[in-house]
C-alpha cells in the first residue's frame, strides 16, 4: 500500500513506517515561534526545567505580529523573547525583518522533505516547498524547543485536483477561496490538504504559498504540494542545501479526492464573517469599501505587491478609502523598491507600514472604526480579527483590493486588466 506526501515525510522523521491515524514521534528539522506565542512558550520551557534548545541552528523567534511595539505591555514580551534567544544562541528576526511565514522560507532552512513546527498556526504555508510544517500550540513548542521531537497523530489526507488554466484577472486566492467554500471551514479537519493538477503546477512558487497558507482555514493540519523546477528555482535564490523531493505513490490511500475544473472561476470574496462564507466577487460589486489593505503572509509577497500596482499605475486611490500596504519581509520591500513597485503604490496613494504582519491581527497598524467595511488580502475575517468586531472584514485577491481601493466599492479586478 502507497504512501501520500505526509505519510512519507513523518515515516523519514520517525524511524517506522507512519500511517494514516497512527500516533508517530518525528524528530522535526526547525522550531519557529512569534511574538504572540513565544512568550507563553518561554514560560513553559522554563517550567519544564529546560537547559538549552535542542539545535540553536534550527530554531527562530519571530517579532511581526506587533512590530513595532504599539504598548508597554507588547514591549515587555519583545524584551523576553530577545533575551531568551540572546541567552539560548539562537536566531531572532526583530521588528521590520517581516513576517514568520515569509522568513522562514527566506531562510533556507526549509524545503522539500522538512518537517516544521511553529506556533502560529499559518505555518502551513511551508507546504507549498514539499514540507510537512504545521502549526502547534505554545507548551508543544517548549517541547520542541528542548527534545526537537514532537507528537502526531498521523493526518489522513484529502487531495484536491485543480485542472484547467485560470482565467485572465483571476488568481490563486480566488482559487483557495472558491476550494475554501466549497469544504467548509471544519471540512479538512485534522488532515493534510494535498494539491495538485495543472492549475496548480501553472502557478508560480509565490502563487502556491497562497494556497498553502490557507490550508488551515479549511480545517487542514497541513497544506502540501510536489516539488518542481519552480520549487528549486526559489530556493537556489536563498541556499545551496540540496533537497529531496517527497511526491505520492500511485496506490497512495486518500480519504478522498475532489476535482475541480478551475477554467470559467470568478474573482471570489470571503463575506464576514467566516472565511467559508465565500462568493463571487459579483455578488457584492459595488458595495463601499473604507480601508484596502495588501500584505499578510498570504499576500504581502513581491508578486502580489506587483500585481496591485499593475493596476494602480497611473491611478489613485479613492479618496474615501484607506490603502495599507505591508510587504511580508525587508527582502520583498527591497526588491519592490528597486523595481519601482514601492513608488507607484505610494504615488498612488498608498500607506506603507512596517514589514510584517500590519493590521491583520488589529493590534496596531490600522484598526477600522464601527461599521466599516474592510477589504483584504488576509486569511481571516472573523468578528474583531481587525481589532474592532463592529466592522466587517472581506478577503480577497491583490487584484481586487487594488481595484477596489481605486473605486472605492468592491470592483471586478478585469476591469482594469488589458
Amino acid at each position: 500500500m502507497g504512501q501520500t506526501i505526509i505519510e512519507k515525510i513523518l515515516t523519514s522523521h520517525c524511524g517506522q513506517t507512519a500511517r494514516a491515524n497512527e500516533i508517530v514521534v518525528a524528530q522535526v528539522d526547525y522550531v519557529m515561534g512569534q511574538d504572540g506565542t513565544s512568550p507563553l512558550a518561554i514560560n513553559a520551557f522554563n517550567d519544564m526545567d529546560g537547559n538549552e534548545v535542542f539545535d540553536r541552528d534550527k530554531v527562530a523567534f519571530v517579532i511581526d505580529h506587533s512590530a513595532p511595539s504599539p504598548n508597554e505591555g507588547v514591549s515587555a514580551l519583545h524584551k523576553l523573547m530577545r533575551k531568551f534567544s540572546q541567552e539560548k544562541g539562537f536566531r531572532l528576526y526583530d521588528i521590520g525583518e517581516g513576517v514568520c511565514h515569509q522568513l522562514i522560507p527566506e531562510s533556507g532552512e526549509v524545503g522539500p522533505g522538512s518537517l516544521v513546527i511553529g506556533a502560529d498556526s499559518h505555518t502551513c504555508t511551508y507546504g507549498a516547498l514539499n514540507a510537512f510544517s504545521t502549526g502547534v500550540g505554545s507548551t508543544d513548542l517548549a517541547g520542541g524547543l528542548i527534545s526537537g521531537r514532537m507528537w502526531f497523530k498521523v493526518p489522513e489526507t484529502i487531495k484536491f485536483v485543480c485542472n484547467g488554466t485560470l482565467p485572465q484577472g483571476v488568481y490563486s486566492k480566488d482559487l483557495v477561496l472558491y476550494l475554501i467554500g466549497d469544504v467548509t471551514a471544519d471540512g479538512a479537519t485534522y488532515m493534510a490538504a494535498e494539491y495538485t493538477g495543472e492549475a496548480i503546477a501553472a502557478l508560480s512558487q509565490e502563487a502556491r504559498f497562497t494556497i498553502a497558507n490557507m490550508a488551515i482555514e479549511m480545517g487542514a493540519k497541513a497544506g502540501l504540494m510536489e516539488a518542481d523546477e519552480k520549487t528549486f528555482n526559489w530556493l537556489r535564490r536563498f541556499t545551496k542545501r540540496e533537497f529531496t523531493p517527497v511526491t505520492a505513490d500511485r496506490d497512495a490511500v486518500y480519504a478522498e479526492v475532489r476535482e475541480y475544473d478551475v477554467s470559467k472561476l470568478e474573482p471570489q470574496v470571503a463575506k464576514p464573517h467566516q472565511v467559508d462564507n465565500v462568493a463571487p466577487l459579483s455578488e457584492v460589486a459595488g458595495k463601499p469599501v473604507q480601508q484596502a489593505v495588501l500584505g499578510t503572509c498570504t499576500n504581502g509577497r513581491l508578486e502580489d505587491l506587483r500585481i496591485a500596482a499593475g493596476i494602480l499605475s497611473g491611478r489613485k486611490v479613492h479618496p474615501g478609502v484607506r490603502f495599507i500596504v505591508a510587504p511580508a519581509s525587508r527582502r520583498v520591500l527591497l526588491d519592490a523598491m528597486a523595481e519601482g513597485i514601492i513608488q507607484t503604490l505610494v504615488e498612488s496613494g498608498a500607506a506603507l507600514v512596517t514589514a510584517g504582519c500590519g493590521p491583520c491581527v488589529g493590534t496596531h497598524n490600522g484598526i477600522p472604526s464601527d461599521g466599516e467595511t474592510v477589504i483584504s488580502t488576509a486569511n481571516r475575517n472573523f468578528k474583531g480579527r481587525m481589532g474592532n468586531s463592529k466592522a466587517e472584514i472581506y478577503l480577497a485577491s491583490p487584484a481586487t483590493v487594488a481595484a477596489s481601493a481605486i473605486t472605492g466599492k468592491f470592483t471586478d479586478p478585469r476591469e482594469f486588466i488589458k
